[in-house]
């Protein structure tokens, strides 16, 4: 069989697999840095980064060598045994976050899930709360993964849509207002789970300040300050947490993606000590978590992230992108707004054709929430990649 092409792929790939995506149609069989390739051969700069999985960029080379480092010596143990990698990774982690303690998963959602179960344990056993009256304050707009409980607490009616009964024990308030999650807040609340930047929401900032506030709410409260730090974190906002952008620590954090550089799934849920430790052996657990490959790529990938300053590249290049970006003239762009690399152009028309367009000039990037453009290169992207992919987006929409 000769090779097939990226029609074809597509036909196999529709007749085969569940129709719950609907990709741009381009096939990529190769990455390298801030560039992929199709099956035949055509060159795009990928602009989204795999939902900024790859801050790194594809196939970094340290990360690869880690990968295969590790490939050959020890792959999976489960956690009925000890790993050489784990406890180094998880050092690493706590070293990174400035936490107590971490707890690895897989996928962000797995994370998501395991820091709710944390603090609904917490509130019971450590705050003394009534068993199973606790409550999570979250913000309409979310976007925290797609397991049942998740999306009992989504405010997209589509993510929920014939997938009930759902879980119980959400407060749903909207993003950015403070005077809502104050009202929200009673004697059963558990904590507030936000995002520190809505990235599937559209690259929705909150108000100068927000982070704060709501970090001070829970101070008061004894409840937890929980963010979801998958896409924001790692480097893509310039800063290694958006947190940062205003000293808002949070109780907990949940971290994916960018993690292990996009080779692997790895994710972890990092928190204070006594969050934590309430998970006694049998509580919790995943036969992949924690796994060796995972845990050495991991710390490669933080190393990366540190040793290439890549942070602080975030926010010259993003600034120096969100400039260029302004300069457009188009009636339907609404506005450029974003943090460090993770910027969205919301226009007053749907965006998908112009994604479309993009596609055909050679740069990758998605719509998000039918009328956002989303911009998130890898972080090591360079100012002459950004001249031209800004050329490209000057012909699309300009």
């Amino acid at each position: 069989m000769g090779k097939l092409s990226s029609g074809e792929l597509i036909k196999i790939n529709d007749e085969f697999g569940a129709h719950n995506y609907l990709p741009l149609p381009v096939v990529i069989e190769k990455g390298k840095g801030v560039w992929v390739w199709d099956v035949e051969g055509k060159k795009y700069m990928d602009m989204l980064s795999a939902y900024s999985a790859l801050n790194q960029g594809h196939n970094h080379p340290r990360i690869v060598k880690a990968a295969q480092r590790q490939l050959a010596r020890l792959t999976l143990t489960s956690r009925a045994f000890h790993n050489d990698k784990l406890p180094l990774f998880l050092k690493k982690v706590c070293e990174v976050t400035g936490m107590d303690m971490a707890l690895p998963m897989n996928t962000g959602a797995e994370a998501v899930e395991t820091a709710i179960k944390a603090a609904r344990k917490w509130a019971y056993t450590v705050r003394g709360m009534e068993k199973y009256k606790g409550e999570i304050i979250v913000a309409e707009n979310n976007f925290h993964g797609r397991t049942i409980t998740i999306i009992s607490f989504s405010s997209e009616e589509q993510y929920r849509e014939g997938f009930g009964p759902f879980t119980p024990g959400f407060k749903m308030v909207p993003y950015g207002d403070i005077e809502a999650i104050k009202n929200a807040f009673n004697e059963n609340t558990i904590g507030v789970l936000i995002e520190p930047i809505q990235g599937e929401g559209g690259i929705i900032i909150p108000p100068e300040g927000y982070l704060k506030e709501v970090k001070s709410l829970c101070e008061k409260n004894n409840a937890l300050f929980i963010l979801d730090e998958i896409q924001t974190g790692l480097g893509r906002t310039g800063k290694m947490f958006a947190w940062e952008w205003e000293d808002a620590k949070p109780d907990m954090i949940i971290l994916g993606k960018a993690l292990s550089g996009g080779i692997l799934p790895v994710s972890v849920v990092a928190a204070r000590k006594d969050i934590l430790e309430v998970f006694n052996p049998g509580d919790h657990g995943s036969t992949f978590g924690g796994n060796p490959l995972g845990s050495a790529v991991a710390i490669e990938a933080l190393n990366v992230l540190i040793d290439e300053k890549l942070p602080d590249r975030a926010i010259e290049m993003g600034n120096y992108f969100m400039d260029k970006l302004r300069t457009l003239k188009n009636p339907s762009i609404k506005e450029v707004r974003g943090r460090g690399l993770l910027i969205g152009l919301e226009m007053t028309e749907p965006t998908r054709k112009y994604a479309e367009a993009l596609m055909e000039e050679g740069l990758l990037c998605k719509e998000t929430h039918e009328y956002v453009l989303r911009f998130a290169p890898p972080l090591i992207i360079r100012k002459d990649e950004i001249d031209w992919a800004f050329e490209k987006i000057k012909k699309v929409i300009g």
